[in-house]
């Protein structure tokens, strides 16, 4: 009997509640997707934040403003697709 329930002979992933199976799919996703905004965050701050202040200068806030607008498109991309690939 699997640890999953079910008591198939098989013991592997077929026996999985479907239901279970696309929670475990989504937590996966979620995962994958927080990993990419904490690469994604260090890679603008360190692309636009060359020093240190109190105030932020111009050039800076049109880098992050720049930055969080294409994280935003990959995002919205990357969001779609995972929708169609669920879908099928």
């Amino acid at each position: 009997m699997s640890s999953f329930g079910g008591g198939g002979s098989g013991g592997g992933q077929s026996d999985v509640d479907p239901e279970m199976q696309r929670f475990l799919q989504l937590e996966s996703q979620k995962a994958q997707m927080n990993v990419r905004v904490h690469t994604f965050t260090d890679i603008c701050w360190d692309k636009c934040m060359d020093k240190l202040g109190t105030t932020m200068d111009g050039r800076s806030e049109r880098c992050l403003v720049n930055c969080v607008e294409r994280f935003l498109d990959t995002t919205n991309f990357i969001i779609n697709r995972l929708e169609k690939l669920g879908s099928k």
